[in-house]
């Protein structure tokens, strides 16, 4: 099920986020970020990363969120990003469901008019995005899930539980 989240800035710009248990890929992130006045195009992939510990293989991390505060979170946080660094397109996916370990969890796109504009914008969105929007993951090992919540990120007051 996808979640979009598509409203105009008051220049009538596109601002676009999404939450969703399909796959993700750069070539759905990028058609959004089409805009000829644009000089660069900045593309990130978060994807869950192989990892040992005490012996155990990670195989992969269950995410799940509050969608609708997600939601909000991202539609916000793109918002700031416009305004401060001057961007002219921009579009957040981020998965939710159980993700084997070489999958893309996070896709973030950015269009400007120069590269600096597009990085700065996509390294600020990555960083709010792990700080402040309801998405929680879970690890899964190879020998059985730990059993706990790994909280990535702050849940916000007031945010319900998702279940």
């Amino acid at each position: 099920m996808r979640s979009p989240s598509t409203r105009r800035t008051a220049g009538g710009e596109p601002i676009s986020s999404e939450v969703t248990d399909r796959p993700i890929t750069l070539s759905q992130v990028a058609r959004r970020l089409e805009d000829s006045g644009s000089g660069a195009v900045v593309l990130f992939v978060g994807r869950v990363r192989p990892e040992v510990q005490a012996g155990r293989r990670l195989t992969g991390l269950d995410y799940e969120a509050d969608r609708r505060m997600a939601l909000a979170r991202l539609s916000d946080l793109e918002r700031q990003a416009r305004r401060r660094f001057g961007t002219r397109r921009i579009h957040v996916v981020h998965r939710i469901g159980r993700l084997r370990v070489g999958t893309a969890s996070v896709i973030i796109g950015v269009a400007a008019a120069h590269r600096s504009m597009a990085f700065e914008a996509a390294r600020f969105l990555i960083e709010e995005l792990k700080r402040e929007v309801p998405i929680w993951k879970t690890d899964r090992w190879a020998r059985g899930p730990t059993g706990r919540r790994r909280r990535t990120r702050r849940r916000p007051r007031g945010a319900r539980s998702p279940g």
